[in-house]
């Protein structure tokens, strides 16, 4: 990889994992109600999650999921249905990890990678990384040297967010704020994937 290509995958990456999009805002849910600590799961899934898609396309699905665009349908479905599920819970959500509630609990490592495995515009995102910035002869091992640069941008970004949300902890815990905050992070999390629903491919 070369000096301008390598600062070019960090740049994307970054750009990348800092923009909205669902995982983010679940982050930003989460390190508000759950604080910084109980949050890693879901920072370590979304990055599995999305890294995991990088390989699986560099290994060649890619190419399959061109060639049957049905797929891509499928996914949208299941990713609408999964993230509605995730903002049901969040809305839920009355006071900072309650654990009389069955919602008050971060989302975990699993359904974190699952979210991301389940999303057309994270597979795509995948897709663009593989094209542009593997080279041709650079193997398994050229991949696995992206997926970890990726990584090393990936990880930090996207837990600014989950930080971000913590810090606001002190500010929303007073009166009904926690409610309304959690209400607002679970519209946003829908309104995240509407692009994804409302253009087509």
């Amino acid at each position: 990889m070369t000096p301008e290509t390598l600062a070019a995958l960090i740049g994307f990456a970054f750009v990348m994992s800092l923009s909205p999009g669902p995982g983010n805002f679940l982050l930003l849910a989460s390190g508000a109600n759950f604080g910084m600590v109980r949050t890693v799961p879901l920072i370590l899934g979304i990055s599995f999650g999305f890294l995991s898609m990088v390989f699986i396309v560099g290994l060649g699905l890619g190419e399959v999921m061109a060639r049957y665009p049905v797929i891509d349908d499928i996914l949208r479905l299941i990713c609408l249905a999964y993230i509605l599920w995730l903002a049901f819970r969040i809305a839920r959500i009355r006071s900072f990890g309650s654990a009389d509630h069955p919602a008050a609990r971060p989302v975990s490592f699993i359904e974190a990678a699952t979210l991301q495995l389940v999303n057309p515009k994270a597979w795509t995102v995948a897709l663009i990384v593989t094209v542009t910035y593997m080279s041709p002869d650079g193997g398994i091992a050229g991949l696995l040297v992206m997926i970890g640069i990726f990584a090393l941008v990936n990880i930090p970004t996207i837990s600014s967010w989950a930080l971000f949300g913590a810090a606001m902890r002190n500010f929303i815990s007073h009166g009904n704020r926690t409610r309304i905050f959690n209400i607002i992070m679970a519209l946003l999390l829908v309104a995240s994937i509407a692009p994804l629903l409302m253009f087509n491919r």
